[in-house]
């Protein structure tokens, strides 16, 4: 299996540690040269520490990084993968645009990665709609094992058990949801994350002790605070300013959320969020 994926930010370097462990070749796209580099030696550092941490041998390193390669444009890719993933930044013109460009390169089948947009929005533009489907990778997803799997309304079967598995080959569990705003993930994470931020917005407790009453009370794995602060609040936001044009003010995004991504505080990425990285 021949896997291309588009975008080398934190989605697209984990669908590639995926893609490259499980045995398949992972064509990488990222138009600029410092991202590039930043995302291999990312690979590099997470697929050695999978050695240290006795998930992988030392051959099977070696040759997932032989796997591996970098392109700097779409139209480097060659034609007839097996898939290409699309994962680029949330936004529906963009992502449109860049699908167009890698559906030129004629794979079997066409992804997004994408955590709320419309798959059937995103489809509009296509020649081959009945070859796309949504996959929702989690982050991080070198240790996540859900991806959803998106049904718009023109996706066809074979692409849809394609994905599923496509998914179950990278060790991952897939489910399969009808394309809405949010899916099923998104549209439950988001809001329980929003109700946490308007709970710190009250002075109701403090984040750690809020994410302890999920963690503790509830048994998740990571609080829904913590959990922002990974994806990214700039990420959230998008999510939660587009759930709230369709369901309305319960996914309206608070004012502390608002201001805090104005003020650069955007989760681990930039080093302080809702905690210090």
């Amino acid at each position: 299996m021949r896997i291309g994926i588009i975008g080398a930010g934190t989605m697209g370097v984990g669908i590639a540690h995926a893609v490259a462990t499980s045995g398949w070749a992972a064509l990488v796209v990222e138009p600029e040269a410092g991202q590039r580099d930043r995302a291999r030696g990312r690979l590099e550092e997470v697929i050695s520490s999978g050695v240290s941490r006795g998930k992988l041998t030392q051959a099977e390193a070696d040759a997932a990084l032989e796997r591996l390669s970098f392109h700097a444009a779409v139209a480097d890719l060659p034609q007839g993968l097996d898939w290409v993933i699309e994962s680029v930044p949330e936004k529906l013109d963009l992502k449109r645009a860049v699908l167009a460009e890698a559906e030129a390169r004629s794979p079997r089948h066409l992804a997004s990665n994408t955590s709320a947009i419309s798959i059937t929005a995103l489809a509009a533009g296509l020649a081959s709609p009945e070859s796309f489907v949504g996959m929702h990778f989690f982050n991080p997803v070198w240790s996540m094992k859900l991806v959803e799997v998106v049904v718009g309304e023109r996706s066809g079967g074979a692409a849809v058990d394609a994905a599923v598995e496509a998914a179950r080959g990278m060790g991952k569990e897939p489910i399969v949801v009808k394309d809405a705003p949010g899916f099923a993930s998104s549209r439950l994470g988001v809001l329980l994350g929003l109700e946490a931020i308007r709970m710190v917005e009250e002075g109701i407790a403090s984040p750690e002790d809020i994410d302890k009453a999920m963690t503790l009370g509830y048994g998740y794995p990571m609080g829904p605070l913590r959990l922002g602060d990974l994806v990214g609040l700039d990420i959230r936001l998008a999510i939660a300013e587009h759930l709230s044009e369709t369901y309305g003010e319960r996914f309206a995004p608070p004012r502390l959320l608002r201001e805090m991504v104005a003020q650069g505080k955007l989760g681990k990425k930039s080093g302080e969020g809702f905690y210090r990285w």
